[in-house]
């Protein structure tokens, strides 16, 4: 039955630019149908990663920009004392080591939360095209300037808001990316573990489990396994408002 309920929220891997669902939101946006053509010879498309499987490592030669094309990946940082910090989850359509384009190597490693595919992107050939193809620069600098954002905001979540607003602010997230690439923004699988989540939200995995908890005995969600269903936005909204959600900016 879950599988029923929860179909529309899984994402068909695609092999080619034109006829990926995702167009809306990832790169083609920014290109005419003419000069799509020119992006796809600087694009690998459809790389496969198994779950656990790192698509880069930190401190790595900075080669390219992935962008998920199915799946999820989490980035993360492993701190000079050894500790690891998840700096982020990525959906399909989003991508993924921009915050590595000004350096020399990787930031951060990506891991693959499931089977995932990837279009990898080399910089070398992509910033060619970026001359060639109007448009496509602009945006591309607009991803990155949402990036930044994004990282702004989650150091004011950290600092500012208590457990319920941070994972309420965490669900509205994911509902509205999952919205803007045409899926259900109210039933959706959560690819990241708890202990992720705990991660990234700076709690521990047991604050996390409680608050979960608590969300669903006010019935503002429902929780089957790691399939959510969002069923008071409103209200979820409403413990959220305090201060803005990090997440807001992410296309």
């Amino acid at each position: 039955m879950e599988e029923t309920i929860f179909a529309k929220t899984q994402t068909t891997f695609r092999t080619s630019c034109d006829q990926c669902g995702l167009s809306s939101v990832c790169l083609p946006i920014a290109v005419d149908p003419e000069d799509l053509y020119r992006l796809e010879t600087a694009v690998n498309r459809g790389q496969k990663f198994n779950r656990g499987e790192l698509v880069f490592k930190q401190r790595d030669r900075f080669k390219s920009c992935f962008v998920v094309q199915g799946g999820a990946v989490k980035t993360f940082i492993v701190t000079e004392d050894g500790e690891k910090q998840v700096t982020g989850f990525y959906l399909p359509g989003e991508m993924v080591a921009l915050d590595s384009i000004n350096t020399d190597y990787y930031s951060c490693s990506a891991e693959a939360l499931e089977r995932s595919s990837l279009c990898e992107i080399p910089l070398d050939r992509f910033a060619e095209h970026t001359l060639r193809i109007p448009g496509l620069q602009h945006h591309f600098f607009q991803l990155m300037s949402q990036e930044i954002q994004k990282s702004q905001r989650m150091t004011v979540l950290l600092n500012r808001k208590t457990a319920d607003e941070r994972l309420a602010t965490f669900l509205l997230s994911l509902s509205k990316r999952f919205g803007r690439r045409h899926m259900s923004a109210t039933q959706f699988r959560l690819p990241m573990t708890r202990n992720d989540i705990a991660n990234h939200l700076g709690l521990a995995v047991e604050t996390v489990s409680r608050v979960l908890t608590r969300l669903q005995k006010q019935k503002l969600v429902q929780f089957q396994g790691r399939y959510c269903t969002l069923t008071d936005v409103n209200g979820l909204t409403n413990i959220a408002h305090a201060v803005n959600s990090p997440y807001e900016c992410r296309g």
